[in-house]
């Protein structure tokens, strides 16, 4: 590719970044603050990964890690799979996603249908008993393996949050010039680090809310099962800045159902499990945010990979836990 044609990353990957900022009046009908939605399921791979996944592949060809000939691996739950498999389709380059059995079924079909070779963890490391070393150390195997091999490395890579530092928060201070609170669900930690730098940077005095899952260890919480991919980690990702946030506000399984089921039955708004938490986490707090408070939520991913599980009644009685 030449440089021009690099920074173009023509066709799809134009349209990614620019969703839309939702005002979300009939879900907080009475609270005395205003909360808007940053819906980034409007991405065309249906999630927040799509602008890291963009950034991270543009950087690596343009520095020569990417050739034609090279192979993208990358460790997944699932979004950032689908946004890797469908900028890699529209390059021409092979991607090979690791994944382990939280991966739902809807994640698995989109990864395939855009070309993606998938891999299966069935079992976790036996050291810490968590999928995420497991499916790492598969990743540097086939580095080995292949040889012309690039690892997009979501955990580890600066492009991921600087994504979100160049466009997603510049995007939402552009319509919100004041923000009080701004609420982002952790995994990778890119979004909420991305975000915060741009806002500290910016002199502006939002309080930063990190909304991570119970079970998650990303803040030193208490290690533990987790139901829904997405939302927490199984190990601190190296990215992550905890001098940036503000808040911490941990949600259970069930706050991400109620949350998402809320946001259907009040915004007609249908999103995956971690944007649940992320409403889940405003509720939390809703009594001592002051009144005339403008509030940011972050809406990671769209609601209908999450049909066979948040919004299935019978899953949810024999799987969720409050």
């Amino acid at each position: 590719m030449t440089a021009m044609e690099i920074d173009r990353l023509d066709g799809i990957c134009r349209t990614i970044g620019r969703t839309p900022l939702v005002p979300l009046r009939r879900l907080f009908p009475n609270a005395p603050f205003r909360v808007y939605g940053k819906l980034e399921m409007m991405n065309p791979g249906g999630s927040a990964k799509d602008r890291p996944a963009l950034f991270i592949i543009r950087e690596a060809i343009r520095s020569g890690e990417i050739r034609e000939d090279t192979t993208v691996v990358e460790s997944s739950s699932g979004n950032m799979a689908v946004s890797l498999a469908q900028i890699c389709r529209y390059l021409g380059l092979r991607f090979i996603c690791i994944v382990d059995p939280r991966t739902t079924e809807t994640h698995l079909k989109l990864i395939r249908s855009l070309g993606g070779e998938i891999e299966m963890i069935t079992a976790p490391d036996p050291v810490s008993g968590d999928y995420l070393p497991a499916r790492i150390s598969r990743v540097k195997q086939l580095q080995k393996e292949i040889g012309n091999c690039y690892w997009t490395n979501q955990y580890g890579n600066p492009n991921n949050y600087s994504s979100h530092y160049h466009t997603t928060m510049p995007e939402i201070i552009e319509v919100l010039p004041h923000i009080d609170y701004l609420f982002c669900g952790v995994s990778s930690c890119g979004t909420i680090r991305g975000c915060a730098e741009r806002l500290k940077e910016s002199g502006l005095p939002t309080k930063i809310v990190a909304v991570d899952a119970k079970g998650s260890v990303i803040f030193g919480g208490t290690k533990g099962h987790r139901q829904f991919p997405g939302l927490g980690a199984a190990l601190p990702p190296s990215i992550n800045r905890a001098e940036l946030i503000d808040r911490v506000i941990y949600v259970s399984e069930r706050d991400c159902v109620d949350g998402c089921r809320d946001l259907v039955r009040s915004e007609a708004i249908m999103t995956g499990a971690s944007s649940g938490g992320v409403i889940a986490a405003i509720r939390a707090m809703q009594d001592e945010i002051p009144a005339g408070s403008i509030c940011a939520a972050i809406l990671p991913d769209r609601g209908d990979r999450y049909l066979d599980t948040v919004y299935d009644e019978e899953w949810v009685d024999r799987n969720v836990r409050g």
